[in-house]
């Protein structure tokens, strides 16, 4: 079904190939997942699939490439259209029409298919992803994980005999994730389709998977083979696999189903019980109780909120302390995103309310409240710095470099050394490219710095980890920890829960425009169908809900 020969393919203006006499064979019916290190080329190689890769990007190729039959290069995307349904890692950039059942059918319309064949496919998609609901909601008012599922849904109505999916389930929440998998083996199954996807949160999608490849980066060969064999030679795997390599597990667990055995004989399994806050330890404790007693950096007081008469906030009350790092959870359209906005002043309150209140020190009786609904954006952003889901929407200097002088510029600070926060942040060596050209991981990165350069005092975070793999996102964790043990108030919207369980203090998980629960990480957390973490759900013990919590009390045991 695709045949790489030798290919090897640099983008304009780079030194280096990012594919480098590569060459793969996927035969017809595969489920081929494509992971590796952010930027190391798998989002390349999926755009060489349906001509993407050299049409509209430039550059130099070299080696052959079949796909049914077809050369991508030769005919380019508009001859591989019918063939290869492509789902881009931005979803907004494929849209064309203002609705979303007009999307659905708008390239069967230009394919010419006969109407009743255009509703019945229209129908079919819809419930296979589970969007009925949003059929006639104009795209613009859709929550990031929606239009995901509406842009999968879009090239499905075509039957592609390959469909190619980058990082199809970074903006879904883990129900919404599931459900769009379980979707997408049925179609390899049930009617043969080949697909090829990347994905950086593989514990969703390694079990669903009949081959792995890993792209290590230029200069090395890349690894395929069954997922287990190949997830036992790279460090990028998920939090089951990685525990299960650190205590000898074999043969390698990829499925809680399949860890579970060995779970058993770590320790006796007590009765879940959620903990009490004397179950943190000590530190932790103290940094509960502190947060506590800290003083209100945004308060959230009967917020309402509609876009287009459907109602996204629905009186939402909240508090969220300096100095505190909160999590904003909940399903995809819940109002999370909206929430944010409000916070930053890019939206206004139809109804109630929200303060953002600075910490000056010393602190004053005095210290006056921003009230969104009356403060300038530009006021507001003096103290709050707000990374959207899409980094396109901060980039646009010419380098990096460039983008973070803006920054500094803009709020009237003197020019500074960038490199420490670069550093922090993995993008010392793309300090001079222009940003749009790095990869979606390398992107997100770079919004992060424009905004953290200028220094501010609460961090609002959507969807922080899109591209980002796990080491990455090691070191996101890290440094979000140090942000917030420098003072600052962190408040991120996130599906991965992997990421909460490592930083988040608190938990507010968000229903239908409205906070449905608010508590400590490990209370939220622990015993839940959805949001638990992998280790969580293999132990069901709300003692453990990250590798590194098991390690420990294995230390303690004396393992």
């Amino acid at each position: 079904m695709i045949k790489f020969d030798h290919v090897t393919y640099t983008y304009p203006d780079q030194p280096q190939p990012v594919l480098h006499d590569f060459s793969l064979s996927v035969e017809e019916g595969e489920l081929l997942l494509v992971i590796g290190p952010s930027g190391s080329g798998k989002s390349t190689l999926l755009r060489c699939l349906n001509g993407l890769v050299p049409h509209f990007y430039g550059g130099r190729w070299r080696g052959r490439l079949h796909v049914a039959g077809r050369d991508p290069v030769t005919v380019g995307p508009r001859g591989m259209s019918d063939l290869v349904g492509f789902v881009l890692q931005d979803p907004e950039a494929q849209f064309v029409v203002d609705t979303v059942e007009a999307e659905l059918a708008f390239a069967m319309e230009n394919f010419g298919l006969p109407q009743p064949l255009m509703r019945k496919r229209v129908e079919e998609v819809l419930d296979q992803l589970n969007i009925a609901h949003l059929r006639e909601r104009p795209i613009s008012t859709l929550s990031g994980g929606e239009k995901q599922r509406v842009a999968i849904a879009a090239v499905l109505t075509l039957h592609p005999r390959v469909l190619v999916l980058d990082e199809p389930t970074s903006q879904l929440d883990p129900q919404a994730a599931e459900e769009v998998l379980i979707a997408l083996r049925q179609l390899n199954e049930d009617l043969g389709l080949t697909v090829v996807l990347s994905e950086h949160r593989l514990e969703r999608v390694v079990q669903y998977a009949d081959w792995l490849l890993y792209l290590p980066g230029v200069g090395e060969r890349p690894i395929r083979g069954e997922p287990a064999a190949v997830l036992a030679q790279v460090e990028l795997t998920p939090p089951l696999v990685t525990l299960g390599k650190t205590l000898g597990w074999q043969p390698l667990p990829l499925t809680i189903k399949e860890g579970r055995r060995f779970a058993r004989r770590l320790f006796s399994a007590p009765t879940p019980s959620v903990p009490s806050a004397t179950s943190y330890p000590p530190g932790r404790r103290r940094a509960l109780r502190e947060t506590q007693e800290s003083s209100p950096a945004i308060s959230v007081e009967g917020l309402r909120y509609s876009y287009d008469g459907h109602e996204a906030l629905r009186g939402v009350n909240l508090t969220i302390n300096h100095g505190e790092f909160v999590a904003i959870m909940g399903r995809n359209g819940s109002g999370k995103t909206t929430l944010l906005k409000q916070m930053v002043g890019l939206l206004r309150p139809e109804r109630g309310r929200v303060e953002i209140t600075p910490n000056i020190q010393p602190p004053t009786s005095n210290t006056q409240s921003l009230d969104t609904r009356h403060t300038s954006v530009d006021d507001i952003v003096r103290y709050v710095g707000y990374v959207p889901q899409d980094p396109n929407a901060l980039l646009f200097a010419d380098t990096l470099a460039e983008e973070l002088a803006f920054t500094r510029k803009g709020h009237k600070l003197p020019p500074g050394d960038d490199m420490p926060l670069l550093e922090a942040l993995g993008l010392t060596e793309h300090v001079h490219r222009y940003p749009r050209d790095l990869s979606g991981g390398e992107r997100q990165r770079a919004a992060l710095a424009a905004v953290l350069v200028a220094q501010p005092q609460i961090i609002l975070l959507d969807e922080p980890t899109r591209g980002l793999d796990y080491q990455q996102k090691r070191a996101l964790a890290n440094f979000l920890r140090a942000q917030k043990a420098a003072g600052h108030t962190v408040v991120m919207v996130t599906h991965d829960v992997e990421l909460v369980a490592q930083c988040a203090d608190r938990v507010v998980l968000m229903a239908e425009g409205e906070v449905v629960v608010d508590g400590p990480t490990r209370q939220v957390m622990s015993d839940s169908l959805v949001f638990a973490t992998q280790v969580n759900k293999l132990f069901r013990d709300p003692r453990f809900l990250t590798v590194e919590d098991v390690l420990m009390a294995g230390r303690l045991r004396n393992w």
